[in-house]
């Protein structure tokens, strides 16, 4: 799951689904509640670690922190994006397209209400992508609602939270602070990503419980809106601001000739789908569901 949510384009949510975790993932999260509070004033701290699933938690939040560590300062990933886009790019078009393909394979049928969810999903993205700023705040708030609207796409099967970072302008500015362990930055970001995670934990399992299939379709479409931006091929326009270089504009583009960067690209692309491909069939393999 930290893996996948350093990459702008895949879910650790669709992870924890396509590993078999998710739900016992969401049963956590939901169970710091006023009975936690309650076993810890009484000092009852294994009833306490008990109700939240604490050795589940930890195991799957030391994963995490290690893959953000590597993706920061071994490899990383912030740099890469902007040395290499086309390549890299590829990589996350690759694993969002076959993510959405997962997705919608795991229908049993498919209805007028599903059809007005995936349209409604994908008019979303698409306008989420163009009408965000290119130039975003970098004041405390901004940093603290970015954490809150990142680990709410985290959890949701479909949608990666490292994208929606990229949406907000802040995935270098997050990524780069965590490999700096600037603190300044990290604490409204940490403070902003706990209260979201508490608040849309509870509100995602009211919709995965009552409207699944809808919220998929909803979830999916916003994919397919928001591949316009993930899209390789663009020509990016950047300026210098205040010595750090922004989007301004992009526009899409199809490459006419196959030249080697071009084919490296789709080489790519052909990895990002395997990947999760693999983990699909890794997962059906092992008897979990694959049907909505």
């Amino acid at each position: 799951m930290g893996a996948a949510d350093v990459v702008p384009g895949v879910s650790g949510g669709t992870m924890a689904v396509v590993l078999g975790i998710y739900q016992r993932l969401i049963n956590a999260i939901r169970a710091f509640d006023i009975r936690f509070i309650q076993h810890l004033w009484r000092a009852r701290l294994r009833s306490a670690a008990e109700h939240v699933d604490l050795p589940f938690l930890l195991a799957l939040g030391s994963g995490i922190f290690a893959a953000l560590m590597f993706f920061t300062r071994v490899i990383s990933l912030p740099a890469l994006i902007h040395s290499h886009p086309e390549p890299v790019y590829s990589l996350f078009f690759g694993l969002i397209a076959a993510s959405i393909f997962v997705l919608l394979k795991s229908h049993r049928g498919f209805g007028g209400t599903d059809a007005v969810a995936l349209i409604g999903g994908v008019v979303v993205g698409f306008g989420m992508v163009n009408l965000v700023p290119t130039a975003t705040p970098e004041t405390a708030w901004f940093v603290f609602l970015s954490g809150a609207l990142a680990i709410c796409a985290m959890i949701v099967p479909g949608i990666s939270g490292s994208f929606i970072l990229l949406i907000l302008q802040k995935y270098a500015y997050i990524f780069d602070a965590i490999g700096r362990l600037d603190l300044y930055v990290l604490f409204p970001f940490a403070l902003g990503a706990v209260t979201g995670l508490l608040l849309f934990s509870r509100v995602l399992a009211f919709l995965l419980r009552s409207f699944y299939r809808q919220t998929v379709n909803v979830i999916v479409g916003l994919m397919i809106g928001s591949l316009w931006v993930i899209w390789p091929f663009q020509i990016r326009v950047e300026v210098l601001v205040d010595g750090t270089t922004r989007l301004l504009r992009n526009a899409p583009y199809v490459p006419h000739s196959l030249n080697g960067d071009v084919l490296s690209s789709i080489a790519l692309a052909g990895i990002g789908v395997a990947v999760v491909l693999a983990l699909h069939r890794a997962a059906s393999a092992r008897g979990l569901p694959d049907h909505v």
